[in-house]
């Protein structure tokens, strides 16, 4: 498939998804994805003044979790599937957020100067991207110097009889889930495939300082499903 082909399939996935987006988080991690999305805004909650920008934004739980870590700081929240950015509305008004803007984005390709934001964060965006390393130097290119990056992805575990206990989880409950609570089995079977087909965390690591990030650094979480990179331009 080619990039182009790869990030219209992509986007079409998350359109179908979005309504039952939260619920499928909900129900694969047992809620523990709310945890990790306020690890990794605090990792980020030391960066210089100035706004933050949460890519993939989906429905705005990392751009919340930024802002109530630094609530002194607006976030810019850009997804490329405006039917996300559709669910993520009412949740900020439900909460009284005003701090949050949304924009509809592509992250290959982002509407923003060089050295705009004092960080930029992102949450199972990367594997889904049509070309990484391009995606990895626009996040580079809107931060400010003395900035951070962050990302959150899934991984594979690297302790050998845990790993093979969830690849049954991933490569066969979850797409059973998503077939019953998401109503889209394509989708969660798709994650699974997406996560088999991503770097491994030291590899994301390498490719993060290629960009011209500097002191990368990384952690493991979930026992070892789940990984958050941090590097500073």
């Amino acid at each position: 498939m080619s990039a182009a082909g790869k990030a219209e399939a992509v986007r079409a996935m998350f359109t179908r998804i979005a309504g039952r987006y939260d619920l499928m988080n909900a129900v694969m991690t047992g809620g523990r994805h709310h945890a990790w999305r306020r690890l990794t805004a605090a990792a980020v909650a030391g960066a210089p003044d100035g706004p933050a920008l949460d890519l993939a934004t989906g429905t705005g739980d990392l751009a919340l979790a930024l802002r109530a870590a630094r609530p002194d700081r607006p976030v810019v929240g850009a997804d490329f599937s405006e039917a996300m950015l559709h669910h993520a509305r009412p949740k900020l008004r439900a909460r009284g957020e005003r701090g949050v803007t949304l924009v509809a984005a592509d992250a290959l390709a982002l509407p923003f100067p060089d050295k705009t934001f004092a960080c930029v964060t992102s949450a199972f965006l990367l594997r889904n991207l049509a070309d990484l390393t391009a995606g990895l130097a626009e996040m580079r290119r809107v931060t400010m110097p003395g900035g951070l990056v962050a990302a959150l992805e899934i991984t594979r575990p690297a302790v050998p009889g845990w790993s093979a206990l969830f690849g049954l989880y991933f490569n066969r409950v979850v797409p059973l889930l998503g077939a019953a609570v998401a109503r889209d089995r394509a989708a969660y079977t798709y994650l699974p495939q997406s996560v088999e087909r991503f770097v491994t965390p030291p590899e994301l690591a390498r490719l993060m300082t290629r960009a011209g990030l500097r002191d990368v650094r990384y952690r493991r979480l979930g026992l070892g499903t789940i990984a958050i990179h941090v590097g500073r331009v």
